[in-house]
């Protein structure tokens, strides 16, 4: 039995803002059949949005999505963090992923400091990983080569401050990220080992963020909105 539990936003600002979280998701040019599947199912099977607004496959501009979420700033904040958890859903952070949140987050009025510690990740226009299975040893993606430093706390403490209150949202982070820590493997031609691939949580250092996300969100629907979430697992 599904709760009457009122999203605070409109169908304009859900409309936009899952928009908002495909441009973000797509800014890098990789349509993958996940995303693509991602897509098909939010737009057919999740929104039921009014006619009269425009298709979600359909890039937003950046003062187009200012416009429809509005001046508060709660719900500004809250919709780029949920774009930053898309851009590194897949465990790479790029530098058309970063200008797009840089240019959402000029147009929606917030200069965030975990978004500037998040540039730290780039480097000459890609994210930073590692080369050679022992630098992983050396230093984590995002790590300062400083013992006892966290370059990326900010944003860690930012992304835990998500909350999550609407279904549709909620649905999306849930389909979007990742339900497990993908396995390692090791990529082997002729019978010998070229490259080993550590698993998705070692590459990705915002991991356990993501997976709290996804975790709230699963809670919202279970809890207060009373779906069956057993699709998600």
């Amino acid at each position: 039995m599904t709760s009457v539990i009122q999203s605070p936003y409109t169908e304009e600002q859900i409309a936009a803002w899952l928009r908002g979280l495909f441009t973000v998701a797509w800014a890098d040019g990789h349509f993958d059949p996940e995303e693509q599947e991602v897509l098909a199912q939010v737009t057919q099977d999740q929104l039921a949005l009014a006619t009269d607004l425009p298709s979600l496959d359909e890039p937003i501009s950046p003062e187009e999505l200012a416009a429809a979420l509005g001046k508060d700033a709660t719900t500004a904040e809250n919709f780029l963090r949920t774009a930053v958890m898309v851009a590194l859903a897949d465990g790479v952070y790029s530098a058309p992923e970063a200008e797009v949140l840089h240019q959402f987050s000029e147009a929606l009025g917030l200069q965030l400091e975990a978004l500037e510690a998040l540039r730290v990740t780039l480097h000459d226009g890609q994210a930073i990983k590692p080369t050679d299975p022992a630098q992983e040893l050396i230093q984590e993606p995002g790590k300062s080569p400083h013992p006892h430093s966290d370059i990326l706390q900010p944003v860690r403490q930012w992304l835990d401050g998500m909350e999550i209150h609407d279904p549709r949202v909620a649905r999306f982070v849930c389909k979007m990220i990742p339900a497990q820590c993908p396995f390692e493997r090791d990529v082997k031609l002729f019978g010998h080992k070229i490259v080993h691939i550590p698993p998705m949580c070692k590459l990705n250092p915002l991991y356990e963020q993501l997976v709290g996300l996804r975790f709230r969100a699963l809670s919202y629907l279970a809890d207060d909105r009373g779906e069956d979430i057993s699709s998600y697992s």
